[in-house]
């Protein structure tokens, strides 16, 4: 059985939000500190989103490191 790979489509702020939980001021600090995929700038310099992979990327890692501090 082969699986389709999703296509990765633009998301904004609200919806980064919903996905990882995380505030507006922490998923900024997080950027900066290069530990939280940096935005995309669309439509001009200040609309910005996230590709869906790099957010689900970073969510799978997250759960990945949980369940691996659960074995310790």
């Amino acid at each position: 059985m082969q699986t389709q790979k999703a296509t990765p489509i633009l998301l904004r702020l609200p919806e980064v939000k919903r996905r990882t939980g995380m505030s507006r001021s922490l998923i900024y600090r997080m950027i900066q500190e290069g530990t939280f995929p940096r935005n995309i700038p669309i439509c001009g310099s200040r609309t910005v989103a996230w590709s869906s992979e790099s957010i689900n990327h970073w969510v799978n890692e997250q759960i990945a490191q949980a369940n691996n501090g659960e074995d310790k």
